[in-house]
């Protein structure tokens, strides 16, 4: 029996992994020993940390990225099924390791640090991709990696959204966050396309909309390109090419800043998910994203009254 669509999920594609998170009065010295104020184990990752926040916003979703068993990839399946976050696309390796990363967190700086042991575990593949039944989904969301094969899981979407009628197309975004020569073929691959600050400034852009005007005719006609800018806030120009602005919303104390990306971006995707306007979305991931800065993890987000 066919899926109604509100009954179906938003898929997250990319990288999950530990997070040892280290929170600090301040940031330490080379060579030297100091004390945290606490410290814990988080699941983390791009993709794996909006499936988080989509979970938390009432989203159902699911989780594809690789994982290799053993005591770190049970802990991150356990926290997984924890929220309701389907995980039967994941990709399980048999060689490698699933990476894990060290974040010291900083309030007093509110800066964040991330060393990752990006292990030598096998990326998802389109032979993994091929084995997705696609009629559950009507959102399907890149975390640029290994761009050459999300080329072609793309591609793959493009030709069932040909099969079925329009209500029934899967949405296809991609996030383009580090500045890398590869990752910028995704571009021109999705109908909703996330771009970093720093892939922005790295070709050579020092605004926000200097960013959406210069990056727009890299898009596929019609698509939709945000740009998160941290304290200025966030940009997108629409459909047509009409840019929109939504302020900031920083908390009263900024505790913890990892993962308010992956944040924003899941606040966002939520609403347009949900069919709301690009604006309405826009600062919708804005007011998410400044009030997660604002407590540690994200199991807060339940409570902070903008669901």
């Amino acid at each position: 029996m066919a899926l109604q669509e509100e009954q179906k999920k938003i898929l997250c594609v990319g990288l999950v992994c530990l997070d040892i998170i280290s929170v600090v009065d301040k940031f330490p010295q080379e060579d030297s020993d100091s004390r945290c104020l606490s410290q814990r184990w988080q699941r983390g990752g791009n993709a794996s940390n909006s499936c988080t926040v989509l979970s938390l916003l009432g989203s159902p979703c699911a989780f594809m990225g690789s994982l290799c068993a053993g005591p770190v990839a049970s802990f991150i399946a356990d926290d997984f099924l924890r929220r309701s976050i389907d995980i039967s696309a994941v990709a399980w390796q048999t060689t490698g390791q699933t990476p894990s990363a060290c974040c010291v967190v900083c309030p007093s700086s509110a800066s964040r640090t991330v060393l990752l042991a990006d292990t030598n575990i096998a990326e998802v593949t389109l032979d993994d991709f091929n084995a997705v039944d696609l009629s559950a989904f009507k959102w399907i969301h890149w975390e640029g990696r290994n761009a050459d094969e999300q080329v072609k899981m793309i591609t793959r979407v493009e030709r069932y959204n040909q099969t079925v009628a329009p209500e029934r197309m899967i949405v296809v975004s991609v996030e383009i966050e580090k500045p890398r020569e590869k990752l910028y073929q995704l571009f021109d691959r999705a109908d909703v396309v996330f771009v970093s600050k720093d892939v922005a400034r790295h070709l050579g852009f020092q605004t926000p909309t200097c960013a959406l005007r210069g990056l727009r005719p890299r898009l596929r006609p019609g698509a939709v390109l945000i740009c998160a800018w941290a304290e200025k806030g966030a940009d997108a120009a629409d459909a047509d090419g009409t840019l929109l602005h939504s302020d900031a919303f920083p908390p009263e104390r900024v505790l913890d800043t990892l993962g308010a990306g992956d944040t924003f971006n899941a606040a966002v995707i939520h609403k347009l998910a949900r069919g709301r306007p690009l604006q309405e979305a826009l600062t919708f991931g804005c007011r998410v994203a400044g009030a997660k800065c604002g407590f540690h993890g994200y199991d807060d987000i339940a409570h902070t009254g903008l669901i």
